[in-house]
């Protein structure tokens, strides 16, 4: 079964920036539409950013257009998410998911899930 492997994450402060990393491991990266979620208690499970499968079709909240990038990544078939110019309500457990389809933009739409990473932005 595939898995997905976080790493990153971590506490800056409010203009800094970090960056997320989604390695998927039981079946190539190529055929998974990806994406970030972030959530906070008493939230639903928020998109921040999403990919299709071919890298084509990049997307992103409202909330983080203009500093958070995702992108698909190495040899390692990881994906990344680079937010810059971090603000404090950005703070949350960020998730990566995959999706079995070419583009997906709701959370119901993924199938596999990583086990979170809290980023913490202090003022």
């Amino acid at each position: 079964q595939v898995q997905l492997v976080q790493s990153g994450g971590g506490l800056v402060q409010a203009g800094g920036s970090l960056r997320l990393s989604c390695a998927p491991s039981g079946r190539t990266f190529s055929n998974f539409a990806m994406g970030w979620f972030r959530q906070v208690p008493g939230k639903e499970r928020e998109l921040v950013a999403g990919i299709s499968r071919s890298g084509s079709r990049p997307y992103s909240a409202d909330s983080v257009k203009g500093r958070f990038t995702i992108s698909r990544g190495n040899a390692k078939n990881t994906v990344y998410l680079q937010m810059n110019n971090l603000k404090p309500e950005d703070t949350a457990v960020y998730y990566c998911a995959a999706a079995r389809g070419p583009l997906a933009v709701a959370g119901p739409e993924f199938d596999y899930w990583g086990q979170g990473t809290q980023v913490t932005v202090s003022s």
